[in-house]
C-alpha cells in the first residue's frame, strides 16, 4: 500500500473520530438558539396572565361592594343588602356628604338644607321631610351591631352624586362627586387593560374596538402607555397603540344645591357684650348704653344650658329690650355653656336629637318672646366628639332663625389646628355672622406674660379666619380689658417641689395674672409709678415695675391699641366690630371706633 493511501485512510479515521464533536457543538449551538430566541419571546411577548377580579378589587365577602371614587379605586367598602348599596356613616361623611348627621342614640339620620329637616329611623321605608311623610322602596337607613348603613340612593337625593353598580363576579360601584369635562379615548383596536403600564403586569379586563375609555392622569412618564378606567369600573394601563382618537365628555349632577340665605345689615356693625349674672344688672342697661357712641347691637349675656335635657335658664329682661330699641340698638342674646361647665356636657345635650331641637324650641321662643333681634352662641367647650353634633345645632337653629327673621351670630376662637373642628367654613355657610374672639393670645392660665391681643396676632387671626369666612359675614371681637401679670419668684422649697435642680440658678417664676379694665389700670399704674413706653411689635403701650419683690407687667388696651385693630375693619372689608365687655372702656373709645365703622 502506498503511502498516499495510508494517509487518506487516516483522514477518514481522524473525521470519524470529529463527528461527534462536531454534531455536540452543533447541539449546543442549537439549543442555545433556541433559548436564545425563547428568552427573546418571553421578553418581548406580552404576558397572558390574568389578574383575579377578587384579588384586585380585595373582595372578601358575598354582600361586599367595592368602591371605586372618582377614578381612583378605594379601600372603602360598602355593602349589598336587599339589591341595594349602603354606604358607612364614616363613609359618608368623609367622602360623600359631611352634612348628614347619624344620631346613634336615637338610631335617626337626619339631613338639614336651609328649610327642614330630613329624617330618617332606622329600619323604615319612610321618612319626614319637615312635616310631611314619605316612603320608599328601600330601606334608607339600615343598622348592624354598632354601624349604621345608608343607602346610596338616599343619599343622592341630597347631595351631588352619581353612581353605577356592576355585580358580575365581584359588587362594586361607581361613584362620581366631581363633575366637569373629563378626557375619553376610543379603542381603535383590541386590546387589554393591565394592572400595570408594562406588558407583563397582569391582564384586568379585555377592551374591544368601538369601547370608550376614559382618560386618567399619571404623575410619571409611562411612555408607550396610557391610563384609563374602563365603563365596567377597572383602573388601568393600555397601550397606545390600541387606541384612537379623543374625546370629551361633560359629567353632571341633576341634584342642584341648596341656596343658604343670611341676613345681612347694611351698616357696619358696632356691636359689644353686656355681662349680666342677675336679673338685677339687667337694670343698668341705660347708664351702660349712654356710656356709648354709634353702638348698633348689645349682645347681653342672658341664656345658660341649665341640664343635659337642653332647658336654659333665661335671664331675659323686656323692658331691657325695649330701652334698647328705643335708642336704635338691636339685642341679640347671648347663649353660653360656661355656667354649669362642671355639670352639664355639651356632647349629651347636641348630640341626641331630641335634646338638641329641645335646645332650638326653647331659645327660638325667647327670642320670640322678648322681641330679640338676633341670637350670638358663645360655646366655648366644644370638642371633637362634640364637634359634629355642635355644626348639626347650628343647623337647625338656623332653620328656625331664617323663619323667624332672627339674626344667628356665633362666637369662634382664633382659628388654630386644635380648634379646627369649629369648621369656619360650614359655619361661613349656615350662620349669618361669625365673630372672631380677637383676644387670649395670652389666657389667664397661660403660663407666661404677655399681651391680650397684640396687632400681628389679631390680623393673622383674621386672616385665617377670612380663608374660611366671607369678608361680609366676619366681625372682628377686640378686648376692652388688659391682663396685669404678677411674676413671683419661686422659694427654695418651690424649686425643689418642682424638680427643679439647686445647680440650676436662673430665676423660676410663678405667673399670675388679674384682668383689669381701661380706667382700673391706669389707676394701678399711677399708685405704682410706672411708666407706659410704646412697643411697635405689640402694637401696645408696654409697662412694668416691682412691689414687694415681684414683677408686674402689662400691655394695655388704650384708644392706640384699639385704633390700630379697629383699622383692620376697614382693610379687609370686615362685617363689623364687637367688644368684650361694656363697662370695662373709657369712654372716648367709642369715638376712636366710629373713625372705622361709621
Amino acid at each position: 500500500m502506498t503511502t498516499r493511501k495510508r494517509r487518506k485512510k487516516r483522514r477518514v479515521r481522524v473525521n470519524r473520530r470529529m463527528a461527534p464533536v462536531l454534531a455536540a457543538l452543533l447541539l449546543i449551538i442549537v439549543v442555545t438558539a433556541g433559548m436564545g430566541i425563547s428568552y427573546l419571546i418571553e421578553k418581548y411577548s406580552p404576558s397572558k396572565e390574568r389578574m383575579a377580579w377578587t384579588e384586585y378589587y380585595s373582595a372578601t365577602g358575598e354582600d361586599e361592594v367595592a368602591v371605586i371614587l372618582n377614578n381612583e379605586l378605594t379601600d372603602i367598602k360598602g355593602r349589598m343588602i336587599d339589591g341595594e348599596v349602603y354606604v358607612t356613616t364614616d363613609t359618608l361623611y368623609e367622602y360623600l356628604n359631611d352634612r348628614f348627621y347619624w344620631d346613634a342614640q336615637e338610631n335617626l339620620l337626619l339631613y338639614t338644607t336651609p328649610t327642614e329637616i330630613i329624617t330618617a329611623p332606622v329600619g323604615s321605608t319612610s321618612y319626614t321631610v319637615g312635616d310631611s311623610s314619605y316612603t320608599e322602596t328601600y330601606t334608607p337607613v339600615k343598622v348592624d351591631g354598632d354601624t349604621a348603613y345608608v343607602a346610596l340612593a338616599f343619599i343622592q337625593k341630597y347631595t351631588a352624586l352619581q353612581y353605577e353598580v356592576m355585580t358580575d363576579e365581584v359588587n362594586r360601584v361607581n361613584l362620581t362627586t366631581e363633575f366637569g369635562t373629563v378626557e375619553t379615548v376610543t379603542v381603535k383596536r383590541n386590546g387589554q387593560v393591565r394592572y400595570r403600564a408594562g406588558i407583563k403586569s397582569p391582564i384586568l379586563t379585555d377592551v374591544k374596538k368601538g369601547d370608550v375609555l376614559y382618560v386618567l392622569p399619571e404623575d410619571e412618564d409611562i411612555g408607550e402607555w396610557t391610563k384609563v378606567r374602563t365603563s365596567d369600573g377597572f383602573i388601568g394601563y393600555i397601550r397606545n397603540k390600541n387606541l384612537g382618537s379623543r374625546g370629551e365628555e361633560t359629567l353632571v349632577s341633576n341634584y342642584e344645591e341648596p341656596v343658604y340665605t343670611s341676613i345681612t345689615k347694611d351698616y357696619t356693625i358696632n356691636m359689644a357684650w353686656h355681662q349680666v349674672t342677675n336679673s338685677d344688672a339687667n337694670n343698668n342697661v341705660l347708664e351702660m348704653i349712654a356710656n356709648t357712641k354709634g353702638l348698633t347691637t348689645i349682645s347681653p349675656t342672658w341664656f345658660f344650658l341649665s341640664d343635659n335635657e337642653g332647658n336654659i335658664e333665661s335671664l331675659a329682661s323686656q323692658t331691657y329690650v325695649n330701652y334698647c330699641h328705643q335708642n336704635n340698638i338691636e339685642v341679640w342674646g347671648l347663649v353660653e355653656d360656661i355656667k354649669y361647665k362642671d355639670t352639664i356636657l355639651d356632647y349629651e345635650i347636641l348630640s341626641r336629637t331630641s335634646s338638641r331641637q329641645r335646645l332650638v324650641s326653647n331659645l327660638i321662643a325667647r327670642a320670640i318672646e322678648y322681641d330679640l333681634d338676633g341670637l350670638n352662641i358663645d360655646f366655648e367647650y366644644i370638642n371633637e366628639d362634640s364637634a359634629k353634633a355642635y355644626l348639626q345645632f347650628l343647623r337647625e337653629l338656623s332653620i328656625r332663625c331664617r323663619q323667624n327673621g332672627i339674626v344667628l351670630s356665633v362666637d369662634n376662637y382664633r382659628p388654630a389646628d386644635h380648634n379646627a373642628f369649629y369648621d369656619l367654613d360650614e359655619q361661613g355657610e349656615i350662620v349669618d355672622y361669625v365673630i372672631l374672639m380677637g383676644y387670649d393670645e395670652h389666657y389667664a392660665g397661660s403660663d407666661t406674660a404677655g399681651s391680650v391681643a397684640s396687632i400681628n396676632w389679631v390680623r393673622e387671626g383674621i386672616e385665617l379666619a377670612l380663608e374660611q369666612v366671607p369678608s361680609e359675614k366676619l366681625i372682628n371681637a377686640v378686648p376692652f380689658y388688659t391682663r396685669l401679670w404678677e411674676e413671683r419668684p419661686l422659694t427654695e422649697e418651690e424649686e425643689a417641689e418642682a424638680g427643679i435642680a439647686a445647680s440650676d440658678t436662673s430665676v423660676h417664676v410663678e405667673v399670675t395674672s388679674k384682668a383689669y379694665g381701661m380706667d382700673a389700670i391706669d389707676e394701678v399704674l399711677a399708685a405704682n409709678g410706672a411708666e407706659k413706653t410704646w412697643d411697635e411689635t405689640s402694637g401696645q403701650y408696654y409697662a412694668e415695675y416691682t412691689a414687694d419683690g415681684n414683677t408686674y407687667k402689662v400691655w394695655l388696651e388704650e384708644e392706640e391699641s384699639i385704633a390700630l385693630k379697629a383699622s383692620l375693619i376697614k382693610e379687609y372689608n370686615l362685617a363689623g366690630i364687637s367688644a368684650w365687655k361694656l363697662g370695662f372702656e373709657r369712654q372716648q373709645i367709642w369715638d376712636v371706633i366710629l373713625r372705622y365703622v361709621n
